[in-house]
């Protein structure tokens, strides 16, 4: 398997309901030699290019739309010559950030094709409406944004956000992987889907 993953972090602040919190962001960028995608478009667009080395660029994926995920977004996409992705549903959170910028849309089921193998669009909605992972099914690595960290689900305090949404898409659409499936998530450690789903019931009765 030719695939590899770099990984990149970079820092800034997340802004949402009038509050700001200082964060570090998780930057994966998915490929081989030759090609890459980007996996979210975080804070500080050099550091990402830098990784990327020259690499064509297929892809610029948002996991969802909140402004830390896909702050330099534009940018990227002007300086690696690459479209960016967001789904639909996020778009209002897209708008805040860049109102004068598009984005292609991301669909539930989509195939992004790189370095001869493809990641898979799965819809999670819950940290918020647009909320999707990637799944590179041939590495056994799941790209979670923020739906679920090492410890439990996303934030869903916030606007457009719901507890019950981001705990069925946990169940359903994440924990139905093969228990060994990496996950990387948008902030902090990588985990597995075997090491967080016996403590769903926990999370449940905790709450938001």
């Amino acid at each position: 398997m030719t695939v590899r993953v770099d990984h990149v972090v970079t820092s800034g602040t997340f802004e949402l309901d009038g509050g700001s919190w200082d964060v570090d962001n998780n930057i994966w960028i998915v490929g081989d030699d030759d090609e890459v995608v980007v996996i979210d478009a975080a804070h500080s667009a050099d550091p990402i290019v830098e990784k990327v080395a020259g690499r064509r660029v297929r892809a610029i994926v948002a996991t969802h739309g909140h402004n830390d995920h896909v702050t330099v977004a534009p940018e990227l996409s002007e300086r690696l010559d690459a479209p960016v992705f967001l789904h639909p549903g996020d778009d209002m959170l897209w708008r805040d950030t860049h109102p004068e910028a598009g984005h292609r849309d991301l669909e539930d089921g989509q195939r992004i094709t790189v370095a001869g193998t493809d990641l898979v669009v799965i819809n999670t909605p819950g940290h918020s409406p647009g909320s999707c992972c990637l799944y590179l099914p041939e590495a056994g690595i799941l790209f979670s944004g923020d739906t679920l960290f090492s410890g439990g689900p996303g934030a869903t305090g916030r606007s457009f956000s719901s507890f019950p949404t981001i705990i069925e898409s946990i169940r359903d659409r994440i924990f139905t992987l093969d228990p060994a499936t990496e996950v990387r998530t948008g902030h902090g450690d990588s985990t597995s889907v075997g090491q967080e789903a016996p403590h769903l019931e926990e999370w449940i009765a905790r709450g938001s």
